[in-house]
């Protein structure tokens, strides 16, 4: 499989993820961006759920969710020949991985999932791995869909391609993630600039969110971009002691981010009038978080939807490449190439996004002020 990119006069060619998509996009709500296909608040029941709630990514009813708007995606499109076949391309064997085989195992169709990270300084490389394939090049996406022909998979009008977005079609990892990352830690900043003005320690800020956004405390913050934000905000801003935090979330008696909130409540009733502007972030994040809601600090993502608008398409053409991949996030020309190639074949591509809506989505006064959902935003292609 090999069609090329071609550059403009001037540099880089530009592309939407809507040129290969159209709307055939959902984000973390799981409310899919094309009128046509009824979304999660509709289809909960047909799905198997119990009642309304939003799964995640490695969730089985996730799974469920996506086949259900794939197969409504099939008839939108006017394909009689209903869907039998599955290709899945995503950046992390983990969760991708998960993803990938909970489609598998709820469609019962054959199919095969390709994971990549860049990774240059290794040997190109690629293994399998119980139907994933698994490479360290994104240029091994080429060789992938020669691999699952040459494996008997037609590619055609009965094959789904479930493209993740984030670090996959956008942002590829290993080679443009760094932009996503530092768009979204642009996001948490302004959020704290905003609410604490004067107070904001720039320094402490970097200190608490570089520690927190690791690993091993992930048990605290479910590695939740929500609950690291809020948490910041409440230590920078101080209502929480860091030295005391660290103590207790290794001691283990700050065992998850609930008795984190909770102490935050209490602190804050105890405040009075000197602590408002923390007060309104925490009544936002304590009370989505007491609703189940997965996106529990709204405002902040709010923020990182203007923040990553913000990094597309911003640098000129003329940008030394390293410089370019760190600060501008861009389409991932490998995934744009496999894309263009199956729609031609008339496979259908369906793209999926774990981030949440409202950092994903324009409000409405920004909607009529021109900014673009984020699979309609024009981003250069750069490909290896």
């Amino acid at each position: 499989m090999n069609n090329g990119l071609a550059l403009n006069v001037k540099g880089f060619e530009r592309a939407t993820l809507a040129d290969f998509f159209g709307d055939l996009v959902v984000y973390r709500n799981l409310e899919p961006a094309d009128g046509r296909l009824r979304g999660l608040k509709h289809v909960w029941p047909e799905i198997g759920l119990g009642s309304y709630c939003i799964p995640r990514k490695a969730e089985p009813e996730y799974a469920a969710a996506i086949l259900h708007f794939l197969r409504q995606a099939q008839r939108a499109r006017g394909v009689a020949k209903p869907l039998a076949r599955l290709l899945y391309i995503g950046d992390t064997r983990l969760l991708d991985g998960t993803a990938y085989r909970h489609l598998r195992a709820t469609s019962g169709w054959p199919g095969w999932g390709f994971i990549a990270s860049e990774d240059t300084a290794a040997a190109p490389q690629a293994e399998i791995e119980g139907g994933l394939y698994l490479a360290n090049r994104w240029a091994a996406l080429s060789d992938f869909l020669d691999f699952v022909q040459g494996r008997g998979l037609p590619l055609d009008e009965a094959t789904a391609a479930v493209i993740d977005l984030d670090k996959t079609a956008l942002g590829a990892r290993g080679r443009n993630d760094r932009a996503v990352d530092a768009a979204r830690v642009d996001g948490v900043r302004r959020t704290m600039e905003e609410v604490l003005g004067a107070n904001f320690d720039e320094l402490a800020f970097r200190t608490v969110y570089d520690e927190l956004n690791r690993p091993p405390y992930h048990p605290f913050t479910a590695d939740n971009q929500d609950i690291l934000a809020y948490v910041c905000l409440m230590v920078v801003g101080g209502l929480h002691d860091y030295a005391t935090l660290l103590e207790e979330i290794n001691s283990g008696r700050m065992s998850g981010f609930e008795p984190f909130i909770e102490a935050c409540h209490q602190a804050l009733r105890q405040r009075g009038d000197s602590a408002a502007a923390l007060r309104a972030v925490h009544d936002e994040v304590y009370g989505n978080f007491r609703r189940g809601d997965p996106t529990p600090f709204k405002s902040f993502r709010r923020q990182e939807y203007l923040t990553t608008i913000g990094r597309m398409d911003f640098l000129p053409d003329d940008t030394a490449l390293d410089v370019l991949l760190r600060e501008e996030i861009t389409l991932t020309g490998e995934v744009v190439e496999a894309a263009r190639w199956l729609r031609a074949r008339g496979v259908l591509c369906f793209g999926i996004s774990d981030k949440p809506d409202e950092a994903s989505l324009p409000a409405p006064a920004q909607a009529e002020a021109g900014y673009p959902p984020l699979h309609r935003a024009r981003m250069k292609i750069v490909m290896d």
